[in-house]
């Protein structure tokens, strides 16, 4: 395993960024060959980075699945922890609060942040559709009281810029699924979408390749970066690809108890049948039965 040059704009580098909140499924591996795939293509590194900060989901079964799983499918990665122990002591998240913490005083203090003291369930009274109305914006709460959400003072009229890896620069408004975000959580952890842009700003990611339903959590993180010193996350391109679905046409979810990699490999299945299941999805004809069989993904668009 290599050693990263933490904060070096020079390197080309990705990532696999799975959260430990469940076991893989077949989803996660078709974001993961695709990310190997287009990391090749453009003689980029991959990073493991392992986001564990949501401690209400997060299992050490499901951290060590991911190296299982990894290790089954012969996944390659550059950068990161090698097992368990070893992101436990150098990797995980909870080592990298103080970077967290100082990105969210200088938001504070710099104003662009409100404190919110709304619940979900109040959301979803005050909003049908559960997006967060601004509600909190102008009564000036104390940061410091109990169970106060920090929120991103950001607007659905905000227009943004990001690079797409296909069609370049796009010009582009927020999503109002993602107005005023939350960076930090009533439990005090800071959010996926600060944690996240941290992250990528301390390794130096610079080619993001993620699911679809990201798209607004890129646009969110974009505005977040630009506000924070030392901005390089502006520079990163962007690739956001479809999503596997089930026969119901939902998305593979964790959560929802979608059909897992360990489940497969427990049930008999080698690394081949979930190459070929994977391939199959994408209609691909020639056989699919291991990771170089996928240098297709290389000519994008893709499905």
């Amino acid at each position: 395993m290599e050693k990263i040059e933490k904060n070096n704009p020079g390197l080309q580098l990705t990532r696999y960024a799975p959260t430990p909140s469940g076991f893989l499924h077949l989803g996660n591996i078709y974001s993961f060959i695709l990310t190997y795939q287009l990391a090749k293509k453009y003689s980029a590194k991959i990073l493991l980075r392992i986001d564990d900060l949501d401690r209400e989901r997060v299992r050490k079964t499901y951290l060590q699945d991911i190296f299982h799983t990894l290790d089954f499918l012969e996944l390659p990665y550059s950068f990161g922890p090698k097992n368990l122990n070893d992101f436990e002591q150098n990797y995980s998240q909870a080592l990298r609060m103080p970077l967290y913490l100082d990105a969210l005083e200088v938001l504070k203090n710099n104003g662009n942040l409100f404190a919110c003291n709304c619940s979900r369930k109040k959301i979803q009274k005050i909003s049908p559709n559960g997006f967060y109305n601004g509600s909190c914006r102008d009564r000036r709460l104390d940061f410091t009281e109990k169970n106060m959400a920090w929120r991103m003072l950001l607007s659905s009229n905000q227009e943004l810029k990001i690079k797409d890896l296909i069609n370049g620069d796009i010009l582009c408004k927020v999503p109002d699924e993602i107005v005023d975000c939350v960076l930090k959580r009533k439990n005090g952890f800071p959010s996926y979408q600060l944690a996240s842009v941290i992250d990528d700003l301390h390794f130096g990611t610079n080619l993001i390749i993620r699911g679809i339903d990201l798209w607004p959590s890129s646009l969110a993180q974009l505005y977040l970066s630009s506000l924070l010193p030392e901005n390089t996350f502006s520079k990163a391109v962007f690739f956001h690809h479809s999503l596997m679905k089930d026969n119901e046409q939902k998305k593979l979810s964790k959560s929802e108890g979608a059909l897992s990699i360990r489940y497969l490999r427990k049930s008999g299945k080698k690394k081949e049948d979930i190459f070929k299941a994977i391939g199959s999805w994408l209609g691909r004809e020639a056989p699919t039965s291991n990771l170089e069989d996928f240098s297709f993904l290389q000519m994008i668009p893709l499905k």
